[in-house]
C-alpha cells in the first residue's frame, strides 16, 4: 500500500519582502506584489500628493497614472538595480504625472472664451451711416502694415481683451497694447 502525503500549499507572504523586491516581482508580472506595493504606499503617496495639489480629483488621477506606469515599467527599473530606491522612483513618476497634470489645467485655462452676443439688425439710419464711412474705413485699414492691423481686427472687431489677443496672437500683452495704440493713431489720422 503505496500512502501519499499532501503537504499545503504554503503561500509566502509578501509582508516580509522590501519595496524593491516587491518592485522586482511586479516586474516580472505578479499581481500580488503589486497589491502589495500598492498597498503599502499609496497611502504615504497620497499624503505627499496632497501636500502638493488640494485638487482631489487630479490627486486621484496622478495616482491611477502613477501605478499604471509603474506596472508597465516595473521590469526596466527592477533590472537596473543601481538606480536608486523603488519608493523614490515611485515619487519621481509621481512628480512627473503631477508637473503634467498641472501644466493640462494651464493649457486649458489659458485658451480664450468666445463671447457670442445676440445679432440685432442695425437701424436704417446706421445702415446709411455706414455705409459712406465704411470705403473710407476699409482703405485705412489696408493702409495699416499687417501686424497693426491682425491686432486691431482682434481687439475691436472680434472684441477680444488684450490678454485674450495676446494669446490668440502669440506675442507679449505689452506688444497687443502697443500695436493697437499705433494702429488707432493711424487709423485717427487717416480718417481726419
Amino acid at each position: 500500500m503505496e500512502v501519499r502525503v499532501v503537504l499545503p500549499v504554503v503561500r509566502r507572504s509578501l509582508d516580509g519582502l522590501d519595496e524593491a523586491e516587491l518592485l522586482r516581482r511586479v516586474g516580472r508580472g505578479d499581481r500580488r506584489a503589486f497589491d502589495a506595493l500598492y498597498r503599502r504606499t499609496a497611502p504615504w503617496l497620497t499624503a505627499r500628493l496632497r501636500r502638493r495639489c488640494a485638487d482631489e480629483d487630479v490627486v486621484a488621477e496622478v495616482l491611477q497614472e502613477t501605478y499604471l506606469a509603474v506596472w508597465r515599467s516595473a521590469g526596466s527599473q527592477a533590472q537596473s538595480a543601481g538606480s536608486g530606491s523603488a519608493v523614490g522612483w515611485l515619487w519621481t513618476i509621481a512628480a512627473h504625472r503631477l508637473i503634467d497634470a498641472f501644466r493640462h489645467r494651464a493649457r486649458r485655462e489659458r485658451i480664450p472664451s468666445v463671447q457670442t452676443y445676440e445679432t440685432v439688425a442695425p437701424a436704417a439710419e446706421e445702415e446709411a451711416l455706414a455705409a459712406g464711412l465704411d470705403a473710407n474705413l476699409e482703405r485705412a485699414l489696408q493702409a495699416l502694415p499687417a501686424e497693426l492691423r491682425q491686432v486691431l481686427r482682434a481687439m475691436v472687431l472680434d472684441g477680444l481683451t488684450v490678454r485674450e489677443t495676446s494669446l490668440l496672437l502669440g506675442m507679449p500683452e505689452g506688444t497687443v497694447k502697443t500695436r493697437a495704440r499705433r494702429a488707432r493713431i493711424a487709423l485717427r489720422e487717416a480718417l481726419s
